[in-house]
């Protein structure tokens, strides 16, 4: 399924993936730039399905991992959409040298998408160094595993604990506290996420959890209070 989220940007939800015994729900965007291309951010599994409904928006030009933690289905974007120009965040290329990537995510977005979609990297954080989006024409700031949220009782046992212990189950998606803990330049975060902060944002998107779709300036004042 491959449902609107605002002018020219559409989302995907992909299978559900187990990372040290914990099991994580995925989700992707696609975003039609002006020239008609699409950028698409954070890739799922690719199912027939969802290559002909992206195929039908236009032509996939940009693949783009957001950290070094998510890229176990670029493989399989890479191989079908050969083309296509694949851009990595901080620390993936050493992480998968299987990977021919083409380009390095920075805090300036390449004349490909310059205009359109904005980019910062929040760095300073021990576990990964993600980049952030924001387009332009929707209003959304998409993060991919800074912000998280599980429902209540998508984990079981010791698991729930840990979950809850983490910020993973807060009444709205938060910072997990192992990624706050791993902020240990506190002043280059600050740095990348005044930088977020100014974008005018209207809703926010995140890989593992319910998107913002209203007052999302509040949310992310009360998101990275901890941080400010």
């Amino acid at each position: 399924m491959l449902d609107p989220f605002g002018t020219d940007i559409w989302i995907a939800d992909g299978p559900v993936v187990t990372v040290l015994g914990f099991r994580y729900p995925t989700r992707m965007a696609v975003i039609r730039l002006a020239d008609g291309g699409l950028f698409v951010w954070s890739p799922v599994a690719l199912t027939d399905d969802l290559k002909t409904k992206v195929t039908a928006l236009g032509p996939v030009r940009h693949i783009v991992a957001p950290n070094s933690l998510h890229h176990l289905f670029l493989p399989e974007w890479v191989n079908a959409f050969p083309e296509a120009l694949v851009s990595a965040p901080p620390g993936l290329r050493a992480k998968r040298k299987d990977i021919a990537f083409d380009a390095d995510l920075d805090d300036r977005p390449p004349p490909d998408w310059a205009g359109e979609i904005d980019q910062v990297v929040m760095r300073g954080n021990k576990i990964t160094t993600e980049v952030v989006f924001f387009h332009r024409a929707s209003g959304t700031i998409l993060f991919t595993d800074l912000l998280q949220q599980f429902p209540s009782g998508w984990h079981t046992g010791w698991r729930a604990l840990i979950a809850r212990l983490d910020l993973m189950v807060e009444v709205e998606p938060a910072v997990p506290r192992k990624f706050r803990l791993a902020f240990t330049d506190k002043d280059a975060a600050q740095t990348g996420l005044a930088q977020i902060r100014s974008w005018p944002a209207e809703q926010v998107l995140m890989a593992h959890g319910t998107p913002v779709i209203e007052n999302a300036k509040d949310y992310l004042r009360r998101a990275f209070n901890w941080l400010a």
